[in-house]
């Protein structure tokens, strides 16, 4: 289906040819010329069907005993084609903000998610006959959309290889936008944005997964505290050694090295102790 433009003419034009067919009609029947009378208030009936309102970013689907006509985006005051059926289709922009949905991610976990959908009409035609119900095919397939981009991906991960529900929404995002828009082009809909609005864990493995977050998170820390004392060890060590401010033997080496990592990487304050020499 490919949407057309529909014969109009201007909607007081119109109005102006009815009441000059009523005030003819009525001539005629004072005359009692009773033939001409009733024919042209049977034109008034058939120019009156064909008037028509539309509203601002609004469109008129025109239906004439089962055959698409075209529509009728322009706002305002209409004459088409009489006898017709003109089904009223909005061209605003709307949400539509799914329900708290759970699904399992990637990984297995049952995971709460929810999103919003902006999106607009931008053919008529495909709206009115391609789908049943453009308003619930939009439902349908956001929803939908939403499960099977939920799947791809894990709720969270501490790693950047991997895209996460949590840590790119941005990504997750789009891609959201770009499956809904596949899904609802035969609707002729345009997805301006699709944004999730809600994403946490199932309410049963909450606490553990929280648990889990928090183990993952102080491993993933460890992980760089232990990298950066290393490193700040040997920066250290050869910084002495480059300045010559002392000679030291492997084992004096060693032990410097254990007291650096143990001050680096201690979770708590370290007491350090004063070798002031020896009582003999």
């Amino acid at each position: 289906m490919v949407e057309n433009q529909a014969w109009k003419l201007n909607g007081f034009i119109g109005i102006l040819l009815i009441g000059l067919f009523l005030a003819l009609s009525v001539f005629m029947f004072y005359n009692e010329n009773f033939v001409l009378a009733i024919l042209s208030l049977i034109g008034v009936v058939i120019l009156a069907s064909g008037i028509t309102v539309i509203q601002p970013n609004q469109s008129v689907v025109v239906i004439f005993f089962g055959k698409y006509l075209g529509s009728i985006r322009e706002s305002g005051l209409f004459l088409t084609v009489p006898f017709t059926i003109r089904r009223t289709v909005s061209l605003r922009v709307r949400n539509f903000e799914s329900k708290t949905m759970k699904v399992n991610d990637v990984e297995g976990n049952p995971i709460e998610i929810a999103a919003v959908t902006v999106f607009k009409v931008v053919d008529a035609a495909k709206a009115v006959f391609d789908v049943d119900n453009y308003e619930a095919f939009v439902k349908v397939q956001s929803e939908t959309a939403i499960r099977h981009v939920a799947t791809k991906y894990p709720y969270d991960t501490f790693t950047d290889a991997t895209l996460s529900l949590r840590g790119n929404a941005e990504e997750v995002s789009n891609e959201l936008q770009v499956e809904l828009q596949d899904r609802l082009s035969v609707a002729g809909v345009n997805v301006i944005e699709a944004r999730l609005t809600h994403l946490a864990y199932s309410t049963e493995i909450a606490s553990a997964m929280l648990q889990r977050q928090q183990a993952a998170a102080i491993i993933s820390a460890r992980q760089k505290i232990v990298e950066g004392a290393v490193g700040m060890a040997q920066m250290a060590i050869q910084q002495l050694e480059k300045d010559n401010v002392i000679d030291l033997d492997e084992e004096r080496r060693v032990n410097m090295v254990n007291n650096l990592m143990v001050a680096i990487v201690s979770d708590k304050s370290t007491q350090p102790v004063i070798n002031t020499g020896s009582l003999y």
